[in-house]
């Protein structure tokens, strides 16, 4: 990937990772560019988000059933993973987030 293609898209990249929402918008704001380095990240928000929302209802379910609240921290797993791929973007940098960046 060209660093061309990486400054044009650099902008969206960042935007993929503002919330579930923000990654929808990048993606149809990438339809008629159709930049590499975009498409890239929105994969990596999507993976973030839908982790996120994945572990923090295993997270509440655990709590339900053994009451220990310290599980409630888990619920900023995709935040957490969110910002180490906006970081990645704002960098310029194509690098997959840690853990689910594989998956899919």
């Amino acid at each position: 990937m060209d660093q061309n293609t990486i400054d044009e898209g650099k902008t969206t990249a960042i935007i993929s990772y503002v919330t579930l929402i923000g990654t929808l918008i990048a993606y149809f704001m990438n339809k008629k560019n159709n930049n590499e380095f975009v498409k890239f990240h929105i994969g990596q928000a999507l993976r973030a988000w839908i982790t996120g929302l994945i572990v923090t209802f295993i997270a509440k379910v655990l709590i339900m059933f053994t009451g220990i609240g310290l599980l409630g921290y888990f619920q900023y797993a995709g935040l957490v993973l969110a910002i180490i791929g906006g970081l990645n973007a704002m960098n310029g940098k194509v690098e997959k987030i840690p853990l689910v960046g594989d998956i899919g």
